[in-house]
């Protein structure tokens, strides 16, 4: 399906670029009108991350919901998946999160969320575009009927209450020190109180946003700041969050990066023991590691893959009934407890482990040997580089060298112009020949 404005996760761009007030404004009155259903005085949520563009596009979609009649409750700066729980605890017909997650700040997104706090399908999303483009104005509420719109000063409490309960209520953190890096992003104040309130000592880094500053040498993209501190602090693990939350990496005592499959991995074994899953494997994508899928195999657990995106992942989890899925980036989702990835609630429920088992964090997250496993990006400007004969062709004979001891997998990004190409084997020297053959093929093609 062609999509215009929507991608992966949500409508992101460059914000003045892609993301202008007029788009925003527009999305809003569509997106509202795609959800006025009833005569109930209807209610949005809106969350944002630190970016300085949040300030125009909060204002814009204000506008665009109130218009037709929508009332706007108002977060501030939360994380991605407190915005989602809190659309469903405040009984709200719509959220909307302000974030490009983990790009830098000079771009801006828009994520939706129904008032189940899932993110939207496709046909909503077409709906919505059929709507954006349409003549909004005939569809506007009468002077009588518009919107309201207010803070709600009380939902970082909430949402931190929430993480702190998906811990065992007897199971405190006392004793561990903690170097939290929250990426200048929208979890700078939420994740350092509950921390703390849990007994953790807590030393936080990227916890000063500027309106510019957001995932920039910091964060679970940029983790290696985060090892520095752990190792100079002597701290017992590092947490690194992305932008707007929904991540988390781990670092563990000696400042090694501990990625989503290690952790997938962790909370597998633990909830296998503990009788918490509710099918017998975990959903991941095309991208995680095979190490893993042996690993979750000799514990007699299946990995089931999807399309790269959490979305595609919460989607094979519902419809299959797992509980546990995830991304080797980092996104975990655990829906036992939210419905899209939380960062915060993934990093409890390792440390929940680390305290239950009284080891070191890097013997607990070692669960496998990672396979070697090589990723390139080739940016291009326009057209199709995948469908180009010598890049077909090089993909073939890359798929063809490395066998059945190894996978490849090419796709284009869906928040950005590239191309991504990864490969994994046994054999270090393979896997680079085959990524750097289609590497120099689509760049060829996209030149």
């Amino acid at each position: 399906m062609t999509r215009k404005y929507f991608g992966t996760d949500g409508i992101r761009g460059r914000a003045n670029g892609i993301i202008t007030p007029d788009l925003a404004l527009r999305v809003g009155q569509a997106t509202g009108i795609a959800f006025r259903r009833g005569d109930h005085r209807h209610r949005v949520v809106i969350g944002k991350d630190t970016r300085l563009s949040g300030y125009m596009i909060e204002n814009a979609l204000v506008a665009g919901f109130t218009s037709v009649g929508m009332d706007v409750l108002l977060l501030g700066p939360m994380p991605t998946p407190a915005v989602a729980m809190l659309t469903r605890s405040m009984r709200a017909d719509l959220g909307v999160m302000i974030s490009a997650s983990h790009n830098p700040y000079e771009d801006n997104g828009i994520k939706l969320f129904g008032p189940d706090g899932y993110k939207l399908n496709d046909e909503l999303e077409a709906e919505i575009t059929r709507l954006i483009d349409s003549d909004l104005g005939k569809q506007l509420s009468p002077s009588a009927l518009l919107g309201r719109a207010k803070r709600i000063e009380s939902a970082h409490a909430r949402y931190i209450e929430f993480a702190k309960r998906t811990l065992p209520r007897n199971l405190g953190l006392d004793g561990l020190r903690i170097v939290l890096d929250c990426a200048n992003g929208a979890a700078y104040k939420v994740a350092p109180e509950a921390l703390w309130e849990l007994g953790a000592e807590v030393i936080t880094i990227g916890d000063e946003p500027d309106g510019f500053n957001i995932n920039k040498d910091v964060g679970s993209t940029r983790p290696e700041a985060l090892s520095s501190k752990v190792r100079e602090l002597r701290a017992d693990l590092g947490i690194a969050l992305d932008g707007d939350a929904d991540r988390v990496l781990i670092v563990d005592e000696h400042g090694q990066i501990v990625d989503g499959d290690q952790l997938m991995g962790v909370i597998a074994r633990s909830w296998q023991e503990d009788g918490r899953l509710s099918a017998p494997g975990i959903v991941a994508t095309v991208m995680s590691n095979l190490g893993l899928e042996r690993y979750l195999a000799g514990l007699g657990l299946s990995l089931a893959r999807t399309a790269v995106g959490d979305r595609y992942v919460l989607e094979h989890m519902r419809a299959n009934g797992f509980n546990l899925g995830g991304e080797q980036s980092g996104h975990i989702i655990l829906s036992d407890y939210g419905t899209t990835g939380d960062g915060l609630v993934a990093a409890l429920q390792l440390l929940a482990v680390v305290k239950r088992q009284e080891k070191p964090v890097s013997e607990v997250c070692h669960c496998f040997e990672p396979l070697p496993q090589i990723l390139k990006n080739v940016r291009y400007k326009q057209g199709r580089p995948l469908e180009e004969k010598p890049v077909v062709s090089a993909i073939k004979a890359a798929e063809q060298l490395l066998g059945e001891s190894g996978r490849l997998v090419i796709r284009p990004s869906g928040t950005e112009p590239v191309i991504r190409v990864m490969a994994e084997g046994d054999d270090r020297d393979l896997v680079m020949r085959a990524v750097d053959d289609v590497v120099e093929a689509v760049t060829k093609a996209a030149a």
